[in-house]
């Protein structure tokens, strides 16, 4: 990204799920975010279990709350120069948005930042091994 660490930096959950190693996204984004958390419309324990698998430390979530309600919290919460919302959807742009955040589809913030997609991780895996489809 840009070097700056006076951002909020949100991933929406999908987005988060779309990259390699979630666990060395936040710790790159510590570098340049002052705070960076998940938000997601899944219920609270499906956010909590991803993070705890991906040994992900987040400085907030979305609890119980919608994703639109959530931003919003953050932005109240949190006094920085930019909240910069990374989503997956045009659904995502759109609430960003409304809720008056930056929007960065994670393709591009994976581009801008040097992360990995976790499918371009599966097109290397997959070339490594031809697939057998003849199998029943």
């Amino acid at each position: 990204m840009n070097g700056e660490s006076d951002m909020t930096l949100a991933f929406e959950l999908e987005a988060l799920t779309e990259l390699a190693s979630p666990e060395r996204v936040f710790e790159d984004a510590r570098g340049w975010t002052e705070y960076i958390g998940v938000v997601s419309e899944k219920p609270t324990y499906v956010v909590t279990n991803f993070t705890r698998k991906n040994r992900i430390r987040q400085d907030f979530f979305s609890g119980p709350r919608g994703k639109e309600e959530s931003l919003e919290g953050v932005k109240d919460q949190f006094d920085t120069e930019r909240y910069v919302y990374i989503g997956a959807s045009d659904e995502d742009e759109e609430l960003a948005e409304t809720v008056g955040w930056e929007y960065l589809a994670v393709e591009d913030a994976s581009e801008a930042a040097d992360w990995i997609l976790a499918t371009h991780a599966e097109d290397e895996d997959e070339d490594a091994e031809p697939v057998r489809d003849d199998w029943p």
